[in-house]
C-alpha cells in the first residue's frame, strides 16, 4: 500500500519536533497541530513562568538584602512583566512554524482524530502515514463540581493583563505551587486548597513541609485535608465553597489539580490503541498496542517524570527506531525535576524514602547549608541539601535540594549521577570559585 507519508506526528510541541526534524532527512513527515504550534511548554508552560518567576525571584532577592545594602524594596509592576512574558511567547507559534516550512516539512492545523493504525482526519481531510506518532501532550484536569465553568487554568493565569487581588488554586502539585508563588509575590491574596495533607506528592514530606512554611510565611494560605465542593460566580468575584474550611469570597480561582493526557478528540478506543489512566500504554520502545503507532510525552503512561526534556528524549528515541538505527529498548538518564516555588525544590535519582527503606545499600547525608558561603552570601538561610550515594560503589545515586539556586546545583548531581562518578572523582578538577559547583567537594 502506498501512504500519503512515510511518518505523521499528531503533536507539534517538544517532542512531536523532534521526530519530524529527527526524520526529516530521510522521510516524508507530515505534522498535525491543533494548538499553537510549539506545544505548551513554549507557549503557556514552563518558559513564560519561568520569565515571571525570574522577575519576582529578582524582587524577592532584593529583599533579602535589604539589611546588607539595597533597603528600597521593589514592586511588582504586572502589566510590563507581563508584557515582556509575552515579547517572548507572541513568537513561538509562527516561529516553529516558520521553522518547518524552512526544513521542507510539511504540517496542518487541525483535530486529527484516528480512522484506522494508518489513517487520520483533519476536517475534511484525510492522510495515511506508514507509522504515526502520538505527542499530543496532556491538559488542565477541571474538578467536577457545581459552578465549574467558572474555573480558569494555567493558561489563563499566564496571560492575566492584570492581577486579580484575591486568588485561589485547587491543588498542591508543581502548577499550583509555582504560580500561587508568583501571584504572592507580586501582591496578590493567595489560597491554595488541597484535598488531602500534602503538598508536591513526589517530593520526601520533610522538604515539602519546609518549603510549606516558607511559602506561608510570605502569605499563601493553605487549607489543607479540604476540597473544594462548588463556586458560584457574580460580577468580579467568586464563592469557593469547601466542605470543611468554609467559604470564601475570591476575584478568581484556578484548577490546578494536575494534568491528563489530551486523547479526548483521537478516537483512540476506535481503533484499538490500548488506554490507561495514566496514558497511552506503550512498550519498551514505545510503541502501542497498534503496532504502527508510537506514543510519546505525556500522552504516554509512564514512571518517569512528565517534562519536556523527557518528550524530547523520546522524540528523538522514536525517530532513532523509525529510521532502524537502534533495535534497543529505550534507556533515561537520570531525570532531574525542579519546583520554582521561590526557593527551588529539586530531587534527581533515587528518591529519599527509597534510600531510607534500604540503609545497608545506601548513605544518606542530610545538611543545613544555609550558613556555608554560597547560601549566606544570598541570604538564603533555609537552603538544605541531601545526598544519597551507594555504599558499594561510591557513587552518587540520588539527591534532594532546597535553595534558591537548586537548579544549578541538581544540574551538577545529575551529571555526576549520570556519568557514574565516584566520589573520589567528583572534584578531581577546578571549577570556579566561590560558586556553587564549587561546594560539590562538601555534600558527600
Amino acid at each position: 500500500m502506498a501512504f500519503d507519508y512515510d511518518t505523521i506526528v499528531i503533536g507539534g510541541g517538544p517532542g512531536g519536533l523532534a521526530v519530524a526534524y529527527g526524520l526529516n532527512s530521510q522521510q516524508k513527515v507530515l505534522v498535525i497541530e491543533g494548538n499553537l504550534w510549539g506545544g505548551t511548554c513554549p507557549n503557556f508552560g514552563c518558559d513564560p513562568k519561568k520569565m515571571l518567576y525570574g522577575v519576582v525571584e529578582a524582587k524577592r532577592q532584593v529583599i533579602r538584602y535589604h539589611e546588607s545594602g539595597l533597603p528600597a524594596e521593589p514592586k511588582v509592576d504586572w502589566p510590563a512583566m507581563m508584557a515582556f512574558k509575552r515579547g517572548y511567547t507572541e513568537k513561538i507559534p509562527t516561529g516553529t512554524e516558520a521553522g518547518l516550512k524552512g526544513a521542507g516539512i510539511d504540517h496542518l492545523h487541525g483535530t486529527a482524530q484516528f480512522v484506522d493504525g494508518h489513517t487520520v482526519r483533519v476536517g475534511d481531510q484525510q492522510v495515511t502515514g506508514q507509522q504515526i506518532v502520538i505527542a499530543t501532550g496532556a491538559t488542565p484536569n477541571i474538578p467536577d463540581i457545581p459552578g465549574k465553568a467558572a474555573f480558569k487554568t494555567s493558561t489563563d493565569f499566564l496571560n492575566l493583563d492584570t492581577l486579580p487581588e484575591k486568588v485561589g488554586f485547587v491543588g498542591a502539585g508543581y502548577v499550583a505551587i509555582e504560580l500561587a508563588n508568583i501571584a504572592v509575590e507580586a501582591g496578590a491574596e493567595v489560597h491554595i486548597f488541597q484535598h488531602n495533607d500534602r503538598l508536591l506528592r513526589n517530593f520526601p514530606q520533610e522538604y515539602t513541609e519546609r518549603l510549606k512554611k516558607i511559602l506561608a510565611d510570605k502569605g499563601i494560605q493553605f487549607h489543607m485535608n479540604t476540597n473544594v465542593t462548588a463556586l458560584q460566580t457574580t460580577d468580579d468575584q467568586v464563592k469557593v465553597t469547601t466542605d470543611s474550611d468554609g467559604s470564601f469570597t475570591l476575584n478568581t480561582i484556578f484548577a490546578a489539580a494536575g494534568r491528563r493526557p489530551n486523547l479526548d478528540q483521537l478516537n483512540l478506543d476506535g481503533i484499538g490503541v490500548t488506554v490507561e489512566p495514566q496514558g497511552i500504554k506503550v512498550d519498551d520502545h514505545l510503541r502501542t498496542s497498534v503496532p504502527s503507532i508510537y506514543a510519546i510525552g505525556d500522552a504516554i503512561a509512564k514512571s518517569v517524570p512528565k517534562l519536556t526534556p523527557v518528550s524530547g528524549i523520546e522524540g528523538r528515541y522514536v525517530a532513532s527506531v523509525i529510521a532502524c538505527d537502534t533495535h534497543d529498548p529505550i534507556q533515561y538518564p537520570a531525570i532531574p525535576h525542579t519546583v520554582f516555588a521561590g526557593p527551588e525544590l529539586a530531587q534527581v535519582g533515587v528518591t529519599l524514602e527509597s534510600a531510607k527503606q534500604a540503609p545497608d545499600h545506601y548513605t544518606i547525608s542530610d545538611q543545613p547549608v544555609g550558613s556555608w558561603y554560597t547560601y549566606h552570601r544570598l541570604q538564603d538561610q533555609n537552603a538544605h541539601v541531601t545526598t544519597i550515594v551507594d555504599k558499594t560503589s561510591g557513587k552518587l545515586v540520588g539527591a534532594i535540594v532546597l535553595a534558591i539556586n537548586a537548579e544549578e546545583l541538581i544540574n551538577d548531581f545529575s551529571e555526576l549521577i549520570t556519568h557514574g562518578t565516584p566520589a573520589k572523582n567528583a572534584t578531581d578538577w577546578t571549577p570556579v570559585y566561590p560558586s556553587v559547583t564549587s561546594d560539590l567537594g562538601y555534600f558527600y
